[in-house]
């Protein structure tokens, strides 16, 4: 794993990037950047791992479906003004990741004139596009679908099938080459590991 390797490719596909020694370095300084506006949260283990939303709680108005469930908690977390997310995986050539199975995570990466954070850890960053893609399918999505009572064939042996499954929770991905138009993209890693 080669963190300044990656951040010079963030930086050359046009994503903003901060690197920080801890979690809690991280949080202080997301807590700076983002104050009296709405924020989104996307279905992230990472902002649970660094309690990101009662630190942001204090100052914004915060949408996350992990703390109050439902549709209308989806729909205003895309539509907030900035969203936080994680990455399932992130290239060294700056290639980011993600898997969903509802789609609302990647949605709010994707749509909207807003801000958009990327917060991720050491364990997140792989070799190249190949192996991004193998973690995301098989160390991020079923660790992410351990947290569901579906009897999906990767809950059971540990890897991707590809599945047909009804209860399938990894129905799209998502890679991101660069910011999406009119839109702020900033990669924040951090020397831990974080999330799934």
């Amino acid at each position: 794993m080669d963190i300044e390797k990656t951040i010079r490719n963030l930086k050359l596909r046009h994503f903003k990037v901060s690197h920080f020694s801890t979690g809690e370095e991280a949080v202080k300084y997301l807590s700076g950047e983002i104050s009296g506006t709405s924020v989104g949260i996307g279905g992230c283990k990472t902002a649970a791992d660094l309690g990101l939303y009662d630190v942001l709680a204090a100052n914004n108005e915060v949408f996350w479906h992990w703390k109050e469930p439902g549709p209308d908690t989806l729909r205003k977390a895309n539509a907030a003004e900035v969203y936080i997310t994680s990455a399932n995986a992130i290239s060294e050539n700056g290639e980011i990741l993600n898997i969903d199975g509802r789609g609302n995570r990647l949605a709010g990466q994707v749509f909207g004139e807003k801000r958009v954070y990327i917060i991720a850890g050491k364990n997140k960053i792989c070799p190249d596009f190949e192996s991004a893609l193998y973690r995301a399918r098989n160390t991020a999505a079923i660790e992410n679908g351990k947290r569901f009572p579906y009897k999906n064939p990767c809950q059971i042996d540990g890897k991707c099938h590809d599945c047909r499954s009804e209860h399938r929770i990894c129905n799209a991905l998502l890679v991101l080459w660069g910011p999406m138009m009119e839109m702020t993209t900033e990669v924040v890693l951090i020397d831990e590991d974080l999330g799934m």
